[in-house]
């Protein structure tokens, strides 16, 4: 029988330190009460906040009728947890300008105010050319640093020209950047597709201005990361940074370690996760992100017995059935067909559970225009068509599998009804999802199985039913356990897990990101004021610290030059940009201090992940 939790207040951890290290909670008591950004607010992402589009189809208006705009606003995760920040601050969104109607709305500086009825900011659209889009997004962005991160070498296309764009569309953004920094301003960047952009910015805003991004999705191991067009470039643009952060320990200590090997001119000290290099002090901090879990938790008690039968109804599930979940996007880091394997497996072993277990695979179509995505998407359906071949009857399917679009509700009323949550990427930067379901899950007796190979382990795991997604019997095994696991387990455990993540919400997060921000921020504000180095010259004292960070590293002197061999960093890369320049008038998408106290940062540091082979 299901039961209610009390759960504990949502409130995030009010007593977290300032430390010096780079690790843990950040924030000091005396900042509580100030705003959350020190100075004016600059955000740049890939994806925009609010998006233009056209109500009514082209075809449908008459020529001489002006057509209807509508706007989507941001709904969840770190683009609504972002937005009231950026409203607070009166700053500037800079984003990629996607929608149909997006350019009919903003002035010549191809700017608009937003939220439409509350104007609070300004977004800056950047008019992205579809070859741009299909190189530095499609291309390098997603066929390069995306399976490259994810430890999928053979997956890696660098494809001539994508590179060329890839640092062309960074240029300008940090032109935009510039155009709208002051000497007070905080430029905070989004993931993966700035990795070039912080030094670009760093050479055009004023020495006091603060440069921080956080990367979401995981950082590789030095001996992966060499497979990397580029890579030194990439290293020293993300040293533009006064503050780069990381969801966990693991990938700041990897990126410290490619820092030292690819990097040899940087001096790092790893006690204080800090690097210099060419005049900039870049602090490197892990604080893993969380999720807006009492809305996840309000939605999910809103949820009716009406709207959960009519689901199941819609799917031909059993309302007596055990019920397991999979919600994800169809992508290959995600570590489906293992999935379905320890499925397979699972019903192999445990017939008693024929007709009695559904699991329910809901995938996202996701970048269907890389052929990589296309063979994964197509051997996913063709394992859930086998695997219900094998073991279905006219009356039960074992696996239902559905690209059907949820509703935050549907999806809600799914995380509360599911018995069991398999989350089994086969690499993963955090993974939200895992989080969602504990916050959704509020009557408190769902099991959560997480992979090891997540971010949110670190986070999770003591209280989940930690899998190796490649260990199918060791998968399988633990399926079992999970469903035939006792009530007051299940209780147990799940209190646990909610604890974590209402602490760890995406409201901590958040305060913890500009509490960093602050820190680096005030520091900044005062070496410029002391006269200290600046961008391009290096101080005698750096000059010090780097001869002596570096005297005991030998044999990778070449590596800078060793790793951009392969990329062309001549004024090629203008030779397409010109299709953008007449339209340029100027995001994709994972705590406690305790539960990473023991995290074993250094660990896998120098070890190589095991290749992820697949058949796609």
């Amino acid at each position: 029988m299901r039961f209610t939790d009390e759960r504990s207040s949502s409130t995030h951890p009010n007593n977290r330190q300032l430390r010096a290290d780079g690790y843990g909670r950040v924030t000091a008591d005396a900042q509580a009460d100030e705003s959350a950004c020190p100075g004016s607010l600059i955000v740049v992402s890939n994806r925009q906040p609010y998006r233009h589009e056209y109500e009514d189809d082209e075809e449908e208006v008459a020529e001489t009728a002006s057509r209807s705009i509508e706007v989507d606003e941001p709904t969840g995760g770190l683009t609504a947890g972002l937005d009231p920040v950026v409203q607070e601050s009166e700053g500037t969104w800079i984003a990629w300008g996607d929608g149909e109607a997006d350019f009919d709305v903003t002035d010549e500086d191809n700017c608009v105010a937003v939220p439409p009825a509350e104007e609070s900011y300004t977004l800056r659209r950047l008019d992205l050319s579809e070859a741009a889009v299909d190189s530095y997004y499609y291309g390098f962005s997603n066929r390069v640093l995306w399976p490259l991160c994810h430890g999928f070498t053979d997956f890696v296309e660098n494809r001539s020209n994508d590179f060329d764009w890839y640092r062309t569309v960074n240029e300008r953004f940090a032109d935009a950047v510039s155009e709208h920094a002051t000497e007070d301003s905080v430029v905070w960047l989004q993931d993966y597709h700035f990795a070039l952009a912080p030094e670009m910015i760093r050479e055009s805003v004023p020495p006091s201005t603060t440069i921080a991004q956080f990367w979401h999705i995981p950082w590789p191991t030095a001996l992966t990361f060499q497979h990397c067009p580029a890579g030194a470039s990439l290293l020293e643009g993300l040293l533009g940074n006064d503050l780069l952060g990381f969801h966990v320990d693991r990938y700041a200590e990897r990126f410290l370690d490619c820092v030292q090997r690819y990097v040899p001119a940087a001096s790092v000290d790893r006690s204080r996760r800090i690097v210099r290099y060419n005049g900039t002090t870049t602090r490197i901090v892990a604080t893993p992100m969380g999720v807006d879990a009492e809305s996840y938790d309000r939605d999910a008690r809103s949820v009716s017995d009406a709207a959960v039968s009519e689901l199941l109804e819609r799917y031909e599930i059993s309302a007596e059935n055990v019920i397991g979940l999979g919600v994800d996007r169809l992508d290959y880091s995600k570590g489906i067909p293992e999935r379905l394997a320890a499925l397979e497996r699972f019903l192999e072993r445990n017939p008693s559970w024929h007709g009695e277990f559904t699991f329910v695979q809901s995938c996202s179509l996701s970048r269907t225009n890389i052929q990589t995505y296309e063979r994964h998407g197509d051997l996913v359906r063709s394992e859930v068509t086998r695997i219900n071949r094998r073991f279905g009857t006219d009356e039960w399917q074992p696996i239902v599998y559905t690209e059907d679009y949820l509703s935050n509700d549907e999806l809600c009323a799914l995380y509360r009804r599911a018995d069991v949550m398999v989350v089994s990427p086969l690499c993963d930067g955090m993974n939200l999802v895992a989080q969602e379901y504990v916050a959704a899950n509020v009557d408190g007796d769902g099991t959560l199985l997480l992979s090891d190979r997540t971010g949110a382990h670190e986070m999770l795991g003591s209280h989940a039913l930690t899998i190796d997604p490649a260990d199918i019997d060791g998968f399988a095994s633990q399926l079992e356990a999970a469903v035939a696991m006792p009530s007051h387990g299940r209780q147990r455990r799940m209190r646990t897990l909610r604890n974590r993540v209402f602490s760890g919400n995406l409201e901590w997060w958040m305060d913890t990101q500009f509490d960093w921000i602050r820190r680096v921020h005030s520091e900044r504000r005062s070496d410029t004021h002391r006269g200290g180095a600046t961008r391009g010259t290096v101080s005698g004292a750096v000059r010090d610290r780097t001869s002596d960070s570096n005297s005991g590293q030998t044999g990778d002197s070449d590596a800078s030059t060793e790793m951009d061999s392969g990329s062309n960093s001549n004024s090629g890369s203008n030779s397409d940009s010109d299709s953008d320049s007449d339209s340029d008038s100027d995001l994709d998408s994972d705590s406690n201090s305790d539960s990473n106290s023991d995290s074993n940062s250094d660990s896998d540091s120098d070890i190589d992940p095991p290749e992820y082979t697949s058949t796609v």
